[in-house]
């Protein structure tokens, strides 16, 4: 944090330095290219020390579990109550997005306040509060946020969505108008067909294979089901509701029990997830979208779960290619060559077996070169040791960043929920900036070499096919779908 620092504010003296020197005159304006950073910024070794403050916690007789960490700095208070089992990761057979749009409707409508009325309300308050899902979310989520002196009473309007909802008719009539436009105008997305199908192939039936519903689906749903949906599955066994800001667990207590304590324990097993089934070969996908003038492009392999060992370190090697515009793709494919306005990885890592992935858009006439030389960044990860020096900049970038992000009690908070959930040491993230500098080159050489493999990597292009079909070929064996995906044959 102390190298950005002093490196930032460098650049910055510099860059105003040259530009009052050129005041009033009639120039060209003036550019950093002059600019010398002279590397003499102070930088410590020594790893970051931290101690979060710990949370509070308590159960009520219901089972909901209560955690809740005090921060006096603001007069506000944010809460998250998540509800397992509740999540569009349930939906049932043939149901796609049942628990989305349930969750959705219960903001629209209680048996005693219309949707008008909530957000009213809640506008007067300057508050929100609000209920949501995934399509492949294990949990149902209860949100607000308010300032102290009115947070008891969004508790009480977020509890009435989530204890009392109507599920009124009209208004899920608009919704579906609504939606529907969303998911017809979804499909001339290029990123939403690259996503969609990226997650079919490396998901396959699982629920985290769809990331989105159809309008045969949406239009399926009826409020019984909507009903039958809350009445099973928001119930208050396993659920844990998270609190931060200016309140006290005692206060905490009284009022999560004045508005929920009558939420009724259903005796219902802890949910569990299952991983996806495992992608061994190679393959290459296309959306053939004619008339496209670049190429989407997402490139990756199935990865691990949250708990998994090696996360630290699939992180850190996450960073070195792609994390941000320090990233190797970035630098690579953006700055050296101008392929792209942005290239960036990523992984996902929850209850179930995640991905790791690399994506990018590109020009359709540099489609060839550009996932050449991303191939290549990949193969680089994998067979040559990462510099020691760019190693230790990573590790320093994750390590600030999460420094930073201590700054915010809802992120310390949301840390602890984390810890709850996966079942994490106490002291878990106190060494997180140990476990992150103790990673060696070849520890993240390992996990290129162990989730990278070439024999897993999927490649899924979204494109012109008369441009780049041929193209792909190249790169592995092709499937071919259209913008509704389906599949046809690959001559």
């Amino acid at each position: 944090m102390r190298t950005q620092h002093f490196a930032a504010t460098a650049l910055v003296v510099a860059v105003t330095s040259a530009m009052t020197a050129r005041a009033g005159a009639q120039q060209a304006p003036p550019t950093t290219q002059a600019v010398v950073m002279k590397g003499k910024a102070p930088v410590s070794e020594k790893v970051l020390s931290v101690k979060l403050p710990r949370p509070k916690e308590a159960t009520l007789a219901n089972g909901l579990h209560l955690i809740v960490l005090e921060d006096r700095r603001t007069p506000q208070v944010s809460f998250q109550l998540l509800i397992p089992g509740a999540g569009g990761y349930f939906d049932p057979q043939g149901r796609a997005g049942l628990a989305s749009v349930g969750a959705a409707m219960m903001r629209e409508g209680t048996t005693s306040r219309t949707t008008l009325q909530i957000s009213e309300q809640l506008e007067t308050m300057a508050a929100s509060a609000g209920i949501a899902t995934g399509m492949a979310s294990l949990d149902a989520t209860v949100s607000g946020f308010a300032l102290t002196e009115h947070v008891d009473k969004v508790m009480g309007l977020a509890a009435d969505m989530l204890l009392h909802p109507s599920f009124p008719a009209e208004e899920f009539t608009k919704y579906k108008q609504r939606s529907g436009a969303q998911l017809a105008q979804q499909r001339s997305i290029p990123g939403f067909l690259a996503q969609e199908l990226w997650s079919k192939i490396i998901n396959g039936d699982h629920p985290s294979g769809r990331i989105s519903m159809t309008a045969a689906d949406l239009n399926g749903i009826t409020r019984d089901q909507m009903v039958e949906w809350h009445r099973t599955r928001f119930v208050p066994d396993n659920a844990v509701i998270a609190i931060a800001g200016d309140i006290s667990l005692a206060d905490a207590q009284r009022m999560v029990q004045s508005h929920l304590g009558g939420w009724q324990k259903a005796g219902a097993a802890a949910p569990k997830a299952t991983d996806p089934a495992a992608v061994n070969s190679a393959k290459v996908f296309l959306v053939d979208r004619p008339n496209s003038v670049q190429t989407n492009l997402i490139v990756g392999a199935q990865a691990i779960e949250r708990t998994n060992p090696d996360y630290d370190a699939l992180q850190l090697m996450n960073a070195v290619v792609g994390a941000g515009p320090t990233g190797r793709l970035f630098t690579h494919l953006r700055e050296e060559k101008g392929y792209t306005y942005g290239a960036y990885s990523g992984m996902s890592a929850g209850r179930f077996r995640g991905t790791w992935s690399a994506s990018t858009d590109v020009r359709s006439e540099v489609t060839e070169p550009a996932l050449t030389d991303l191939m290549d960044e990949l193969r680089q990860i994998r067979d040559i040791t990462v510099p020691a020096k760019e190693l230790a900049d990573k590790k320093r970038s994750l390590v600030a960043s999460f420094a930073l992000s201590l700054e915010s009690p809802q992120q310390i908070l949301s840390y602890y929920v984390t810890s709850w959930i996966y079942k994490l040491p106490a002291n878990y993230w106190d060494k997180y900036p140990d476990r992150v500098m103790g990673v060696s080159a070849a520890q993240v050489q390992a996990m290129a070499r162990k989730y990278l493999d070439p024999s897993r990597v999927q490649i899924v292009a979204v494109g012109d096919g008369k441009k780049v079909e041929a193209i792909l070929k190249k790169f592995g064996e092709l499937d071919v779908y259209n913008t509704e995906g389906q599949r046809r044959v690959v001559p």
